[in-house]
């Protein structure tokens, strides 16, 4: 059979002038052998398109490796003269000509099954967007060989279908029907972009109905930015999301991990106490084994004192359970020593929650102040309180529990103090605690484990090391507030003052200050009460003197004492010692002071005319802005546990009386009608337990019977 029918027949091509002279050229087979078959092919595409009958053996001359060499020593100068072609076009019209085929099923080489549809791929395109298919591919299994791979029910149509149109186009709509599922099947088919892209879309419509669904989808799935935003909404918005269907759905744990949170803001303890009942009673022969648990995250010492004794005692899942029970008494003997004002408790069950803070803004440095004013976060307005019995400036103030301490300071004769004050929140009362080891100002405090570490700062008494006033301190020291005793601890890496001292999982970190030799330090020290020892755990992005405040795992560090530096705002994440950038704030502030209560931080500034508390988001933004009375620097921020209830010993038994009118008609114990009617606040709370529970009894019945 002559050639030129055997290529009519094979590719379907009808003879033309072309194909004749290619005819002629066929008989002479050992010219083609020097051609490759894609040149072949390229030529006889390019004869096809020119309509000439050049013969083969011409193009074939000017196709040889050995032609393109003596081209390339012909034009070559020697200089480099080269030209880069790029078309920008180019990934965008390839993905586009793949998708085609794709369609077209045209060298598809698997078919990917989900439910009952299948979805023709290239292998390459699907190894080069996910390392998932990239393994299942080249790593020797079942599939890599296969020419089809069934997801079955694990995934749904639609969502793989977004997948490969996203691989072949890189284009990809979310919305809030399939952000969830995108989610999901992204972190499982390893398309990371999607995933991400899905997370940011889910953080942008975060509610509170939805943040505990978010919570859990983004812990799964390891979508950290995603989970951190969910789960401060989910403690933010704690009382709104106990009555969602995914918080009776939630495990035993992760309820525990929010309702131990000091994070978790709440105006009252009774909504948590009941979230846990609602909780529990939701599966109640599953869950009735958790409640002891669940009970010791409440903070049962906090709660009012009629529902401690009513709601809490009355419960028949408490008092059906010795455990339980347990739990409740050791709740009413804390409250007991709250309200007597009987030392430090520092039970788990009467820790204040950071929410339950208020702010007291106390001290300066311009001149001696013995002024102290609270924060009313409601009313947006700041209310004088008791005064400070010995005015001075440069001291330091912390927080422990319901009690703040104000620790040394400059008298009104400049001299340097021991001294250590007690002010009693609950009762606003004044009290005098054992002095200081060394006398000193400007240092720090913090408090870390129920104790009071003071850091740092100045000394200038005689015969006390150091000598100098000039030298700043290394000396660190540890009040027990259950002893009333100082003990010297672990002396700093370099002595600072007038630096920001902080406590953060359970470690003390000091941020910059003045050394010795009155220079700005750059340091990050860090001290673990395990060890008693201090280390550098990181250098600050630059040296100055700081102010901080504590969200979480997270330091955030503000301000500064220069035009340049004032403004600057820092986050300083304890656990992997990095720094980032938050911008800057709303304005300059210079010796200011800062703290942290709920999710806000709380900024004490100099301005112009006069001082004022601004309330700062975390992305910085002014909420308010609140005047000072009187004009301070270096004025000093503290939170404390404020009482929801008023004080038992001013309002005493009347309000019981109030609470409960029927008692002494439903044949209480004897005795009761006795602490009744006495104003004796100690004979009423050394009750037994029992006691309660055995009158809440008797009332609860004699409601039923009415």
């Amino acid at each position: 059979m002559p050639a030129n029918r055997h290529l009519s027949q094979d590719s379907g091509i009808t003879p033309g002038p072309v194909e004749g002279a290619l005819q002629g050229q066929m008989q002479t087979p050992p010219h083609l052998l020097t051609v490759s078959a894609c040149a072949w092919v390229s030529c006889f595409c390019r004869l096809r398109e020119l309509g000439t009958s050049e013969p083969l053996e011409a193009v074939s001359e000017t196709m040889s490796v050995s032609v393109h060499e003596n081209r390339k020593s012909r034009t070559s100068t020697g200089s480099m003269n080269i030209s880069l072609f790029h078309k920008p076009s180019h990934p965008d019209s390839v993905l586009m000509h793949l998708n085609t085929l794709r369609k077209q099923c045209m060298f598809t080489d698997v078919t990917l099954w989900a439910g009952d549809r299948p979805f023709p791929c290239h292998r390459a395109v699907l190894a080069a967007c996910s390392r998932y298919f990239e393994a299942m591919f080249s790593g020797g299994l079942r599939e890599s060989v296969d020419s089809e791979v069934n997801f079955r029910d694990s995934i749904h149509p639609e969502v793989l279908e977004l997948l490969l149109d996203f691989a072949y186009s890189s284009r990809l709509i979310i919305n809030e029907e399939n952000a969830e599922s995108l989610l999901e099947a992204g972190d499982m088919l390893q398309f990371h972009d999607i995933r991400d892209a899905a997370a940011d879309f889910l953080e942008r419509n975060l509610y509170p109905s939805n943040c505990l669904g978010m919570m859990l989808l983004s812990d799964a799935h390891q979508c950290k930015r995603l989970y951190e935003h969910s789960w401060r909404m989910c403690l933010v918005h704690f009382e709104a999301v106990g009555d969602t269907e995914d918080f009776y759905n939630l495990s035993k744990d992760k309820l525990l991990d929010l309702i131990l949170s000091d994070e978790l803001e709440i105006e009252d303890e009774q909504i948590v106490f009941g979230a846990v009942m609602r909780w529990v009673r939701h599966d109640l022969d599953r869950r009735r084994d958790h409640l002891p648990e669940l009970l010791r995250g409440v903070r049962l010492a906090l709660l009012p004192s009629a529902c401690l004794i009513e709601a809490v005692a009355c419960e028949e899942l408490v008092m059906s359970d010795e455990r339980s029970a347990r739990i409740v008494e050791e709740a009413v003997q804390c409250k007991k020593r709250i309200l007597q004002n009987d030392g430090v408790v520092t039970s788990p069950c009467a820790r204040p929650r950071k929410a339950g803070h208020t702010l007291l803004i106390l001290g300066g440095q311009t001149f001696m102040c013995d002024k102290i004013y609270q924060v009313d976060h409601k009313a947006k307005e700041i209310i004088p309180k008791s005064d400070l019995p010995s005015p001075r400036k440069e001291f330091s103030a912390c927080a422990i529990g319901c009690k703040v301490y104000v620790t040394g300071g400059r008298g009104s004769e400049n001299g340097v103090s021991k001294d250590v004050w007690v002010y009693d929140t609950v009762h606003e009362e004044w009290s005098k605690g054992a002095p200081m080891l060394i006398a000193r100002f400007g240092h720090g405090s913090a408090e870390l484990e129920n104790a009071l570490y003071v850091v740092g700062g100045h000394t200038a008494i005689a015969g006390v090391f150091p000598a100098s006033p000039s030298v700043s301190l290394k000396q660190v020291e540890r009040y027990d507030p259950l002893t009333n005793k100082w003990t010297m601890m672990a002396p700093l890496w370099d002595g600072v003052s007038n630096a920001a001292v902080v406590s953060a999982k359970l470690k003390l970190f000091v941020f910059g200050g003045t050394t010795i030799h009155r220079e700005k330090a750059s340091k990050v020290q860090c001290y673990d009460p395990g060890e008693n020892r201090w280390a550098v755990a990181a250098e600050c992005p630059q040296p100055w003197r700081y102010t901080a405040a504590v969200l979480g795992s997270q330091i955030f560090i503000m301000g500064g004492d220069t035009e340049f530096t004032a403004a600057s705002a820092y986050r300083f994440d304890c656990e992997s010692n990095q720094w980032t950038r938050v911008g800057d704030m709303t304005s300059k502030r210079m010796s200011c002071h800062a703290v942290a209560s709920g999710n806000k931080l709380y900024v004490h500034l100099e301005a112009p005319a006069s001082l004022a508390l601004s309330e700062q988001t975390l992305s910085t933004s002014l909420i308010w802005k609140s005047h000072c009375p009187s004009r301070r620097h270096f004025v000093g921020l503290t939170t404390f546990h404020i009482q929801v209830e008023p004080s038992f010993r001013e309002q005493g038994l009347q309000e019981q009386r109030h609470r409960l009118p029927h008692c002494t008609s439903l044949n209480p114990p004897p005795g009761f009608g006795v602490a009744m009617n006495t104003e004796s606040t100690t004979a009423f709370w050394d009750l037994p337990l029992h006691f309660f529970l055995s009158w809440a009894v008797q009332f609860n019945k004699a409601q039923e019977r009415q």
